[in-house]
């Protein structure tokens, strides 16, 4: 792990370690999903953002939908889903994800969507529709929302707590010195007071997420988790970033298996409810796990 380089690029490119390796998708269950997915004409992060575990979780029956279409008004450095000027709100489509959800017998459902800076509201109202839609045709299912920032307005903040999911999250994704070239419209201070805000609203679990492997120094990573602690959020996940194309960030560094336990122990330590830490951890990855 970085201790003393400032970022820089992999002189490089490097085959990625054998700990980064997985399987490609296959079997029933991830053909099922995948019709699901096509016929209701859902938008999946594990397409879009690329996601390693793709497989794995669409082998189970599980997947995190997309919604608000399949453009991003952000232009972040790390992230596969297309930025530019979206189409216009769908609002068939929390029917549609409700419906999967039963069709899928999910028990935990992950919901997320792109950054819709062009909308007044951020795209909360379509955010808690979906929310109420999932809980109408599923009563049994729960729920994590893993939510854009809305511009800190706290108006749009508050229509994802009136419907309260079992978990809220909202990824920091890096630490403070790298946000500006990682996440360029975003702040760092902005996220911590969006996962504080949510925390003194009352909702029982919040979460974020840290990718490892842009140049981060280990003491800037547990920094960025004590800033979270002291935003009082339950549950962090760590993981290692991957460049989805060559115009994305550059790998800095595979993270070693052994600096992720290194990580863990520290999140436990400082008192985090739950703490997902390895190479191949994204921010949905055993979330059903999350609800304690």
């Amino acid at each position: 792990m970085s201790t003393t380089a400032e970022p820089g690029l992999l002189q490089e490119r490097q085959k990625k370690p054998r700990w980064l390796r997985v399987k490609l998708p296959t079997g029933h269950n991830y053909r099922n999903l995948r019709s699901l997915v096509d016929g209701y004409k859902l938008h999946t992060i594990c397409e879009s953002g690329a996601c390693p575990n793709m497989g794995e979780c669409w082998g189970a029956g599980t997947a995190t939908f997309m919604i608000l279409g399949n453009t991003c008004t952000r232009s972040c450095g790390f992230c596969a889903v297309n930025t530019g000027r979206p189409e216009d709100v769908d609002w068939d489509e929390p029917e549609r994800v409700a419906r999967s959800v039963k069709l899928m017998k999910v028990k935990h459902c992950v919901l997320t969507s792109v950054d819709r800076d062009d909308l007044y509201d951020g795209g909360s109202i379509l955010w808690a529709e979906t929310v109420k839609a999932v809980r109408r045709m599923s009563p049994g299912t729960t729920m994590e929302t893993l939510i854009p920032d809305f511009k800190g307005e706290k108006i749009n903040i508050d229509r994802i707590v009136n419907v309260a999911p079992e978990i809220v999250s909202h990824n920091m994704e890096t630490v403070r010195r790298l946000t500006r070239k990682v996440r360029i419209q975003a702040q760092y201070d902005r996220s911590l007071e969006v996962l504080a805000y949510l925390k003194e609203q009352g909702l029982p679990r919040t979460k974020s997420g840290i990718m490892l492997g842009l140049g981060e120094m280990e003491e800037e990573v547990v920094e960025t988790m004590k800033d979270l602690r002291e935003a009082e959020v339950d549950i962090i996940t760590l993981g290692q970033y991957l460049q989805p194309t060559t115009k994305h960030l550059p790998v800095y560094e595979f993270v070693p298996p052994e600096q992720f336990e290194k990580y863990k122990k520290i999140g436990n330590d400082l008192g985090f409810r739950y703490v997902e830490s390895g190479p191949l951890v994204r921010s949905s990855y055993h979330a059903e796990q999350h609800l304690f």
